[in-house]
């Protein structure tokens, strides 16, 4: 009997045992699928439809689609290094623009001719549309396989691994599995660039406007000096993949770990306010994404440079927002939170300029709730000689400070970028460590639900995009803000809330993502060595700033 299925909301039949892709190309051959979800979970292209269903496709627009391709680009990448260079580890790292860092480990300076003929031994693999095939293997054979293919990396990581079994991708010789769905064949992954930066390259993802051809590569010298720094305190250390941080929890080392990283950040924050005094800045503009911690470490900050016996003024963006009902709605009816616009970009300008100034000021308050300013703000002055810190998304961009000579000025972007993968070959995204510290706190402090946080998520990441990284490289200093034991912390907090988003839930897909990545974590009851002012703390709840 024929099944029924719907494709992006058309419908047909297809005899059982159709693969995914061939009944996307009968109902809908004009869709350059990736992937697709059925009832919430993400199938590969390969995969056999044996009942009725709804099928919803996934394509290079969607942020899905996105990882999809991404992840079996890097395994392409990883076929031709093997091909090049047997028994040399290649670790992808983090992102950079629209990149990711791959660091060869090859007893050699890795060189331009090294990455051209990686980039030719690709652009082959490609040509020769080799199929890409899922199979299970038991949890034993996983391990037998990378341990005999010095994966130890890997190893490790599946000694935490619950389930009795493993799925991998198998393409020729190769065996390789990258934390989710891959495309179908290397056919698929014909747009790509590589570009030198040593001591390694970076992979280029399609660009997301035009996906037939790849990204330019856009320098970021500040962002990638700031993901060396956190290089260099992953080796301080010593925890570089999640078998570290398990290993620690696991024999009673978290708490040290702990103590070390808060202390890097502390030697930070107060090398920061070094340097913004060394300048005599008077208004120190601090910016970052959501959920970087700017709140608690504009709080931190300024007890550094209290220390050195100043008075600095704390002042939010935040209440410089307009009136809900003033802000203009976009072509959709929708009003943009995010937007630079949505802040009264005049007065605050004219307010930091009077403060500057020595004069009194009547700043303003903004309540969420009735989404309009208070009738009556507060009255401050700043006193001679002191400076003002300015925390919000927009603080990089200059319209935001115009008033104020640059040389008055220190700028500080923060942002998680977090300095652990899972092994060698997958990165945790600083978007996932984001988005978890948003749903603890959101959950706890705004009562939102796992579904709501997840669904309102892409707005704001769109937000980002256009209104805060395109300031990035503005600041004075790149600050990152997260800590590598904090995964295995919020999780205990998080996993089980997110396990019970229900499967007919719209966001039952991102939050079961989001689960299985978790899942490499151990749970680590160690929140009362967390320092009361730590970054993590603005999100799991107990921070002493916030205390009246």
């Amino acid at each position: 009997m024929a099944l029924r299925i719907t494709v992006d909301g058309i419908s047909t039949q297809v005899p059982p045992g159709t693969t995914l892709g061939s009944a996307i190309k009968q109902t809908r051959p004009e869709v350059k699928a990736l992937a697709a979800r059925i009832g919430g979970e993400e199938f590969n292209l390969g995969y056999l439809l044996k009942r009725d269903c709804a099928i919803h496709t996934l394509t290079f627009d969607s942020s899905a689609g996105r990882r999809v391709y991404e992840r079996s680009l890097v395994f392409l990448m990883l076929m031709a290094t093997r091909r090049l260079f047997p028994g040399k580890r290649f670790v992808v790292e983090t992102s950079l623009g629209r990149g990711q860092l791959v660091r060869p480990y090859i007893d050699r300076p890795f060189t331009k001719l090294d990455m051209q003929m990686i980039e030719t031994e690709m652009h082959s693999i490609v040509q020769q549309d080799l199929p890409l095939k899922r199979e299970r293997m038991p949890i034993e054979d996983a391990v037998a396989y990378f341990t005999q293919d010095g994966q130890m990396d890997k190893v490790r990581l599946l000694a935490y691994r619950k389930s009795n079994y493993f799925d991998v991708y198998r393409c020729g010789d190769m065996v390789e599995y990258l934390y989710g769905e891959m495309v179908p064949s290397t056919g698929y992954l014909d747009v790509f660039a590589l570009h030198l930066r040593l001591p390694g390259m970076v992979l280029i993802m399609p660009n997301m406007a035009d996906p037939s051809q790849p990204s330019q590569f856009t320098d970021l010298p500040k962002l990638a000096r700031a993901l060396d720094r956190s290089e260099r305190w992953g080796e301080i250390l010593n925890c570089n993949v999640a078998a570290d941080l398990n290993d620690m929890i696991k024999q009673g080392k978290l708490r040290e770990f702990i103590r070390v990283n808060e202390a890097l950040h502390e030697k930070s924050i107060g090398s920061i306010a070094d340097a913004a005094l060394e300048r005599g800045a008077r208004a120190i503009m601090i910016a970052g994404p959501s959920s970087s911690g700017k709140t608690t470490f504009t709080n931190r900050l300024a007890i550094q440079l209290r220390v050195h016996g100043l008075q600095p003024m704390l002042i939010s963006l935040d209440d410089y927002y307009l009136d809900r009902d003033s802000i203009p709605v976009d072509e959709n009816g929708e009003r943009d939170f995010e937007a630079i616009d949505t802040l009264d970009i005049p007065r605050f300008n004219r307010d930091l300029e009077l403060l500057l100034m020595g004069e009194e000021v009547e700043m303003p308050i903004y309540s969420f709730k009735t989404g309009m300013r208070e009738k009556k703000g507060h009255v401050v002055r700043l006193e001679s000689g002191q400076p003002v810190l300015i925390e919000g998304i927009h603080g990089l961009n200059e319209r935001m400070s115009e008033s104020v000579p640059a040389e008055m000025k220190y700028k500080v972007y923060i942002s998680a970028l977090m300095p652990l993968n899972l092994d060698d070959h997958n990165r945790i995204r600083s978007t996932d460590a984001r988005i978890l510290r948003r749903l603890v706190r959101d959950y706890h402090n705004r009562n939102s639900s796992m579904e709501e946080t997840l669904r309102m998520w892409p707005s704001v990441r769109r937000g980002e995009e256009k209104w805060i990284f395109p300031y990035q490289e503005e600041a004075d200093f790149l600050f990152n803000s997260s800590l590598s034991y904090e995964l295995a912390v919020v999780r205990k907090h998080i996993h089980p809330l997110l396990s019970a988003v229900p499967h007919e839930s719209d966001m039952y897909a991102e939050s079961r993502r989001l689960v299985k990545f978790l899942n490499y974590f151990l749970d680590a009851d160690v929140e009362d060595e967390i320092p009361p002012t730590s970054i993590l703390r603005e999100f799991i709840g107990g921070c002493t700033f916030y205390k009246t």
